[in-house]
C-alpha cells in the first residue's frame, strides 16, 4: 500500500484507541463522582497495593509474611466491598475498560508486531474507498428484517412456487453458511439477480461483515468502478509498486463482492478483465459474490459465452422476489 495511505489508517487507528480509552475514563469518572465511595474503596486497594510492594522489598522474612498476610486479607476484603458496590449498579469492572472496536488487537492495528486482519482491511476499504462497507455495521444478518417480504405465494407474479418469505429465508441461510465457509474448495460462489430494492445489497453487506468478523479480507466495489480501475492500470505506463499491490489484491482477498454487474459500459478490454477476475480467483479458489439486476438469460446474452460458462458453472444463482423494500420503507413512512 502506498505510504500516505498506511500512515492515514495508522492515525485512524491511534484516534479510534485514544476515543475508546477517553470515553472508558469519562465513563468511570461519571460512576465515581455520583458513587464517592467507590473511588474511596478503589484508593485504599491502591494504597494497599503499594505498602504490600514496599514489603516484598524491603521487609525481612519473617515480618515481610505477617506484613503480607496482613494486607493480603485485608485486600481481598476491599475488592470484595468494592464488587459488591458495582454489583449494586449493575455494573462489573469490565465495564470500566475501554469499548475496543477490535477485540484482538485493541485498535492497536497490530497483535505481536504482525498486522491485525482489522488493520489490512482498513488498509483495503482507504485504497479501494469502499463506501459500501461503511453500511456494514446497520446491515448485518443480526439486524437483517423478514417482515417486508410477503408470505403469499404466486409464481405468475414472482415466477417461483415459493413465496418471498420462504425464498429470501432460504437464500439467508445460504448467505449466512456462505459466508462462514469460504476456505471451502466444494463452496460455490454466489450470483444475487433480481430487481432494485429487493435486499441484494443489503445481504451482500451481511455476508461481508460477518467475513471481516472471521478475520477474512474483503473487496466490495461496484462493477463499473472495479473494471474502470483494472482497465486504467493495465494501460497506464510507469506502474508504481502500489498501483500493482493494489491490482494484484483484487484476485487474492478471501472475498471479492462486485454489485451491479451490468451497469458498467462493457467494451473488449472490459470484457478481458472480468473473465481476468473470475477465472484467476475461481483457480486460486478465492470466492466471489455478484450482485445485478440482470436475469441469466440477459447475462447469456450481454457477455461473452466464456464470462457466461463460469457463471454457469461454478455459481450458485440466488433469485431474489418480492416487492421493492424502498418503496414499502417510503409508504411506511408516508402514513
Amino acid at each position: 500500500m502506498q505510504g500516505n495511505v498506511f500512515r492515514k489508517v495508522e492515525r485512524d487507528f491511534s484516534v479510534k484507541r485514544q476515543h475508546a480509552q477517553s470515553d472508558a475514563r469519562t465513563f468511570k469518572k461519571n460512576v465515581y463522582d455520583e458513587n464517592p465511595e467507590l473511588a474511596e474503596i478503589e484508593n485504599k486497594i491502591n494504597t494497599i497495593a503499594l505498602k504490600s510492594a514496599k514489603s516484598r522489598i524491603f521487609s525481612d522474612n519473617l515480618s515481610r509474611e505477617v506484613e503480607q498476610e496482613k494486607l493480603e486479607i485485608e485486600l481481598a476484603k476491599l475488592n470484595r466491598d468494592y464488587n459488591d458496590k458495582l454489583k449494586e449498579l449493575g455494573l462489573t469492572k469490565k465495564d470500566f475498560e475501554p469499548k475496543y472496536e477490535c477485540e484482538k488487537c485493541n485498535d492497536t492495528g497490530f497483535i505481536d508486531n504482525k498486522m491485525c486482519s482489522c488493520f489490512n482491511q482498513e488498509l483495503i476499504n482507504e485504497a479501494f474507498k469502499q463506501s459500501n462497507l461503511s453500511k456494514i455495521k446497520e446491515e448485518n444478518f443480526e439486524t437483517f428484517d423478514f417482515g417486508y417480504y410477503s408470505t403469499c405465494s404466486n409464481k405468475e407474479k414472482y415466477g417461483i412456487e415459493k413465496s418471498p418469505l420462504e425464498n429470501i429465508d432460504g437464500i439467508r441461510k445460504l448467505a449466512y453458511n456462505f459466508s462462514h465457509n469460504l476456505d471451502d474448495t466444494q463452496q460455490k460462489n454466489l450470483l444475487f439477480t433480481g430487481s432494485t430494492g429487493l435486499g441484494k445489497t443489503f445481504l451482500a453487506n451481511c455476508i461481508a461483515c460477518e467475513a471481516i468478523k472471521q478475520g477474512k479480507s474483503v473487496i466490495y466495489q461496484t462493477a463499473p468502478i472495479l473494471l474502470d480501475k483494472m482497465v486504467d492500470y493495465k494501460f497506464r505506463f510507469n506502474k508504481t509498486d502500489s498501483e500493482r499491490e493494489e491490482y494484484d489484491k483484487i484476485f487474492d482477498v478471501d472475498l471479492l463482492i462486485i454489485d451491479d454487474l451490468g451497469t458498467e459500459a462493457m467494451n473488449s478490454a472490459k470484457f478481458s478483465e472480468l473473465f481476468n477476475i473470475l477465472n484467476t480467483r475461481l483457480l486460486k479458489n478465492k470466492k466471489i459474490l455478484i450482485s445485478t439486476n440482470l436475469t441469466p438469460q440477459e447475462i447469456k446474452r450481454e457477455y461473452e459465452e466464456r464470462i457466461f460458462s463460469r457463471f454457469v458453472g461454478d455459481f450458485l444463482v440466488c433469485r431474489f422476489v418480492g416487492e421493492d423494500i424502498r418503496l414499502l420503507k417510503k409508504k411506511i413512512v408516508s402514513k
